[in-house]
């Protein structure tokens, strides 16, 4: 297996009139030998260009990239030693899924016994024993996923290159090979770089996420770290279903207190005993942001002197069995609660105290959009 570096990478396409457009801009990233690094963003963000140009397939404007300690920028992708899973399968019709998975092999003169070892123990380790005597138009999608992933791990490369895999299955079959690509890495042990525009697989898949906007690196780091410590709103609001609520207000001082106050008559105020940056905003503009879990109904909320109460109208509910989303009206924004009650329609209109936890809310600043504390 090899680590991948990318050194100040640009994709840069001409464009009318001699313009030009930056698809990728200076994306620097390193990926640890064995590591499962996933690029997540909204379509046209740049990361399945970045993949691309690890594989090969796309021409690099600028920058470097290394597979182990090899500059690869003109190594055509064939001789880059990684294997490519694609969204559409990408299998040969009129070939039997054992010739699919030993395709790759035979072209580079595998003997016969090393082709039908690797290919049955690819088989084995994603369970299509059975299949290897069918053709694709037989097989289901998840199932023609799973040769697609075995036709990359016969090769035993030193880095998989997954370009959003699981984006035509349905729901169900999503979960479960999402599960499978991860017990994968478990067993392979492998360097293996992963793009999605589904937030849920990256946060539950990767070692650590890249977070594109725009062509460019929001945030690297690992689930958890960039789900409550987001570096700008564009992180804080892509990742988190539903997403972060963002309320507009101000920032003012009482006695030793930091108070934040919502715009425009709403009921939101909060009180930050210690946060130091947030004494250079005062009398700013200021975005509070706080997940609609970190949001409860006063009675239920468990946070105790960390909790600021504020009463909204419950304008729409939506039952989710064991939680609850409400949709509240503040007087200046539409904020979003999810509740761990089972609560109904019957709540709907209704005028209720809820609960927020001041330690698990941020602040922006709108015209950075960078998180101050």
């Amino acid at each position: 297996m090899a680590k991948v570096t990318v050194n100040h990478v640009y994709k840069i396409y001409p464009a009318e009139k001699g313009s030009s457009v930056t698809a990728v801009d200076d994306v620097n990233l390193e990926i640890a030998d064995r590591e499962f690094v996933v690029l997540v963003g909204p379509s046209g963000c740049g990361k399945s260009t970045t993949l691309r140009m690890i594989a090969g397939l796309e021409e690099i404007s600028r920058g470097d990239i290394y597979i182990g300690e090899r500059r690869v920028n003109d190594v055509a992708p064939k001789d880059r030693d990684i294997a490519m899973v694609f969204q559409n399968y990408a299998l040969y019709p009129h070939m039997s899924v054992f010739d699919n998975m030993a395709f790759g092999l035979k072209l580079r003169k595998y003997g016969k016994a090393e082709i039908k070892k690797r290919v049955s123990d690819a088989a084995s380790i994603l369970g299509i024993e059975e299949l290897l005597n069918r053709k694709p138009k037989a097989l289901s999608g998840g199932q023609r996923q799973r040769v697609a992933v075995g036709r990359a791990i016969v090769r035993q490369p030193k880095v998989f290159l997954f370009d959003e895999p699981l984006s035509n299955l349905d729901a169900k079959m999503r979960v479960q090979m999402r599960t499978e690509i991860t017990k994968l890495h478990q067993r392979l042990q492998a360097t293996m770089v992963y793009v999605t525009h589904d937030q849920i697989e990256a946060m539950t898949m990767g070692d650590r996420i890249v977070v594109m906007n725009n062509g460019k690196v929001q945030q690297i780091d690992t689930p958890l770290k960039l789900y409550n410590e987001p570096d700008n709103l564009f992180v804080a609001g892509f990742l988190g279903s539903p997403p972060m609520n963002f309320i507009n207000g101000e920032l003012k001082q009482e006695r030793d207190a930091i108070v934040f106050k919502e715009t425009k008559g709403g009921t939101i105020e909060v009180r930050f005993a210690d946060r130091p940056r947030a004494r250079e905003f005062f009398g700013k503009a200021m975005l509070l942001g706080i997940r609609p879990e970190d949001i409860e109904l006063a009675e239920l909320s468990k946070t105790g002197n960390a909790a600021a109460s504020f009463p909204a109208i419950v304008d729409i509910v939506e039952p989710m069995g064991a939680e609850t989303n409400l949709y509240l009206q503040t007087g200046a924004h539409t904020v979003v609660c999810r509740s761990q009650r089972a609560l109904d329609h019957r709540e709907t209109g209704h005028r209720l105290q809820f609960a927020l936890n001041v330690s698990k809310a941020h602040l922006f600043d709108p015209s950075t959009t960078s998180r101050i504390v």
